[in-house]
């Protein structure tokens, strides 16, 4: 075990407690049974500012906590009764998107610019994953999933992984500066030295 895991765990965790924190922004929509939440914007923070690794480690630390019944999940909610409801595809969704976006940035680099291209192709595999597990949980056709599921979310979207692409590259670079992280991977105090 190297010796930053206790501190990467504790970034981790962190940024799971971002992303329970964020989620309880939630705007419930009339015509549709998935809300607007900030779940959404914490993923593309955290990933962002934590990169493939950690990102995807605190997302699935998020997934679990609310998956035991601690409710982190939006609307203070929790347990695996959610995630197998019709939302549940968006939160098993942000699994992949860390992954995919965190691959992407590894590629080509965190700067903002990348950072947008990298939340938006997170949000289309979010909504993606959202939208097929609607269509088969609320047994709905796939016009009624897009319009209940998509189409509500694209404009607010986009807003929230700009948003999350501007603040995480600023927070990564703060964090950079001051030594609390690399641009190759996080390290400790006395790793840096």
């Amino acid at each position: 075990m190297k010796k930053s895991s206790t501190y990467n765990y504790v970034l981790a965790a962190f940024g799971a407690a971002i992303i329970a924190v964020l989620a309880q922004v939630s705007i419930p929509l009339p015509f549709s049974p998935v809300p607007i939440t900030g779940q959404t914007l914490a993923v593309g923070l955290i990933v962002t500012i934590l990169g493939t690794r950690l990102g995807t480690f605190s997302v699935l630390i998020y997934i679990l906590l609310g998956a035991v019944g601690l409710p982190v999940f939006s609307g203070m909610s929790g347990g695996f009764a959610i995630l197998v409801g019709p939302t549940g595809g968006y939160i098993v969704g942000f699994l992949v998107t860390a992954v995919i976006m965190g691959l992407y940035l590894d590629k080509f680099g965190i700067t903002i610019f990348h950072a947008i291209i990298a939340n938006l192709i997170g949000m289309v595999v979010t909504l993606a994953f959202g939208t097929a597990w609607l269509k088969v949980a609320a047994d709905l056709s796939w016009t009624a999933a897009f319009m209940g599921g998509v189409a509500p979310f694209i404009v607010v979207g986009i807003l929230k992984a700009v948003l999350a692409a501007w603040v995480g590259v600023i927070v990564r670079r703060r964090l950079e500066s001051a030594r609390l992280i690399s641009y190759s991977g996080f390290q400790t105090p006395a790793e840096r030295n």
